[in-house]
């Protein structure tokens, strides 16, 4: 009755039947106790009272409430416990499509540009088609085994990245530096995969822009149960700054809030002619 009419507010609809069924309950139990039992329907009251009297019905019916509410509050807390179990079900669920998704969109445009780069080695007879090779596997190995789960070593997700940019230079030529910068014990440090990529792509997307100023800088330090993700990349400041996005910061930025809520922070600053990115996240 409570699903069907209660919580759809067809609240005189509900009282009507409740009291009908109380009305029904009364007369069973009353009738029987009286033809079956004893005539004394309410021996612990005061002198004798007759079935169906306003005060006996009283009595019966107050003992009933009492019962369905203590049965309404079981329902309510059972339905509560696994409507919680549902909504964390989905969102596991959210998240694992978003990740899904993020790789989705990262992945084939790069590995287009990284064949057609090996394609134009392979050409040449150049031997550093081998290395390129090498690093695809690592980084598709990467990709179809390490990121299906939810936490990775920091240690392969420097791997990952260090291939990334490995190959990113191969398609955007030598003229530039890309380091890596570690600081602090990441030996037993798990993060989620893929997290860091969108700001590796965005740098390169938008960085590599000037024939003077083109590195990239990519430095991870751990401190105070924290890491601390930090890259910045130059432009050309005469020219003007397309502000990074797209859908890989987007997912980027509702994964952050679906892990770790309001315990993470991530800046996004201008600096005449660099653009730092810093992200930082608790760790165990």
């Amino acid at each position: 009755m409570i699903p069907k009419f209660l919580l759809k507010r067809k609240y005189f609809t509900y009282f009507s039947v409740l009291l009908l069924a109380l009305g029904v309950h009364y007369s069973v139990r009353t009738g029987l106790n009286f033809y079956l039992v004893s005539k004394d329907i309410w021996p612990e009251a005061i002198g004798v009272q007759k079935p169906f009297s306003f005060n006996h019905i009283l009595a019966v019916c107050i003992g009933e409430l009492y019962v369905l509410s203590l049965t309404a509050a079981i329902k309510f807390t059972v339905e509560f416990l696994n409507e919680r179990t549902k909504n964390r079900e989905l969102r596991e669920l959210q998240y694992q499509t978003e990740l899904k998704y993020l790789k989705a969109q990262m992945q084939p445009h790069f590995f287009f540009n990284t064949l057609n780069n090996l394609y134009a080695l392979t050409l040449k007879g150049s031997q550093t088609a081998s290395n390129v090779v090498l690093r695809l596997s690592d980084f598709m190995k990467y990709v179809i085994y390490d990121a299906k789960k939810s936490e990775v070593s920091l240690v392969k997700e420097i791997e990952y990245i260090d291939n990334y940019i490995a190959l990113e230079k191969l398609r955007h030529g030598e003229n530039f530096e890309a380091e890596i910068g570690i600081s602090g014990n990441i030996d037993d440090v798990l993060v989620p995969p893929l997290l860091f990529l969108p700001l590796v792509e965005n740098a390169f997307k938008h960085g590599v822009k000037t024939k003077d100023d083109q590195n990239i800088t990519v430095d991870f330090e751990t401190r105070d149960k924290q890491l601390i993700f930090t890259i910045k990349n130059y432009f050309d400041s005469g020219q003007k700054q397309q502000t990074p996005g797209g859908i890989g910061l987007v997912n980027l930025k509702r994964r952050l809030e679906m892990l770790y809520g309001d315990r993470y922070s991530f800046t996004n600053q201008l600096h005449k002619n660099q653009y730092v990115v810093t992200l930082i996240i608790p760790i165990a």
